[in-house]
């Protein structure tokens, strides 16, 4: 079953990415991204895709420009991931077949993200409106549009985000931070997993 979570794997190394993303699929998150400021992070992500593309959605975040799509793209990812409402990256993302998730937090970001194309929305940093400032924004937004709360939403407070109406999370350093083992990475996502599966009952 495929949970609504993108593992955030800000400083994985090529070395480790295959093993680490392995470890997140087997607990039950499958789209996972690697932060464009990780160490080698193109190699990184055609690794993973080639390891794991096939059922997982991989891709790679703080994606700034367009270039950085294409070569995204050429590394085999599917998923763009930024902090930031640039629509010249979500244009560069739709047109090139990959998935668009820029960084929002106003109703003015929203509605630009989604007139240029956007899959999702992620609301970044989360923990600068809160809930309830989700709430007030998904009051105006399409019924059907998706939106992942990022920073400052975890495995503490799932409920309080999830009825507030968020769609799902972005997980960083809950889920990994530089050094940890593949299998340490597996614990921490079965407990992600598990809070996220109470919370959405």
């Amino acid at each position: 079953m495929s949970r609504p979570i993108i593992a955030i794997l800000r400083g994985v190394t090529p070395d480790e990415a295959v093993a680490v993303c392995a470890a997140c699929i087997d607990a039950g998150i499958d789209r996972i991204e690697v932060p464009l400021n990780s160490p080698d992070p193109f190699d990184s992500l055609s690794r993973m895709a080639n390891a794991h593309g096939d059922h997982a959605l991989i891709g790679a975040g703080t994606v700034l420009s367009p270039e950085d799509v294409n070569r995204v793209a050429d590394a085999g990812g599917k998923l763009v991931v930024s902090p930031n409402c640039d629509v010249r990256v979500i244009a560069a993302t739709r047109a090139a077949g990959l998935q668009s998730w820029p960084g929002v937090m106003t109703p003015t970001e929203c509605f630009a993200a989604l007139k240029a194309g956007a899959t999702g929305l992620k609301v970044f940093p989360a923990s600068l409106i809160g809930p309830d400032g989700i709430k007030a924004i998904r009051a105006v937004l399409p019924q059907d549009c998706q939106v992942f709360a990022v920073g400052g939403a975890g495995p503490d407070n799932f409920a309080q985000w999830i009825n507030a109406g968020a769609s799902g999370f972005g997980i960083g350093s809950a889920l990994y931070t530089p050094g940890m083992t593949a299998a340490e990475v597996g614990t921490r996502a079965e407990t992600i997993v598990t809070a996220y599966d109470e919370a959405a009952r």
